[in-house]
């Protein structure tokens, strides 16, 4: 980070002042289309790890630009937590993180459990247990598993789905939603 020492401000303060700024600002949309689309001035992520105590509150998209040194935290926060490997999440499924948590009006953090799988991570996970992929889109960086209290499962598969924009897998049993930027389906009960 460079910091200008004669007036105090780095850059990563001057965008969480203009972000803090924007979101009281930004726009209400109906449904995610016109956010993935470009509609609105500001895009957030708001989540929190049970595994390491970790949390991420932050504006990471900011009229038509991602903000890449954001994008480098959203890739260390949603990292393989068991061998701490990043990889580069595909952007286009922290969007529709983004647009099914603004569809469901809420400002709980979403709980991250499972972002980014190294294909380590991933095998053992297949070996215990049957409703893990081979070709796991977690290993490409695609795909999320995530849990709101205040917001049923149904609910959230909903709104992941309201997007149209990837994958959602419904998981009741366990109270938790896959979103990915795969082909559009859905799955689970």
């Amino acid at each position: 980070m460079v910091e200008n020492s004669k007036i105090g401000f780095t850059r990563r303060g001057l965008l969480g002042a203009f972000a803090a700024t924007a979101v009281v600002a930004a726009p209400t949309y109906s449904n995610a289309f016109g956010l993935l689309k470009g509609a609105g001035d500001i895009r957030r992520i708001r989540m929190y790890s049970g595994r390491t105590g970790e949390s991420i509150d932050t504006i990471y998209w900011i009229e038509g630009e991602y903000i890449p040194e954001v994008v480098k935290e959203v890739n260390h926060f949603m990292r393989d937590w068991r061998s701490d490997a990043t990889i580069k999440m595909d952007l286009r499924n922290i969007d529709i993180m983004a647009a099914a948590h603004r569809l469901m009006d809420v400002s709980e953090p979403y709980m991250l459990l499972s972002g980014y799988r190294s294909p380590q991570t991933n095998a053992m996970l297949r070996s215990k247990s049957s409703g893990v992929a081979k070709n796991s889109l977690h290993m490409k960086g695609q795909a999320a598993d995530l849990r709101l209290k205040s917001r049923s499962v149904g609910q959230m598969a909903k709104a992941a789905a309201a997007c149209s924009s990837g994958g959602v897998g419904r998981y009741s049993r366990s109270n938790f939603v896959h979103m990915d930027c795969g082909p559009v389906r859905t799955w689970g009960g």
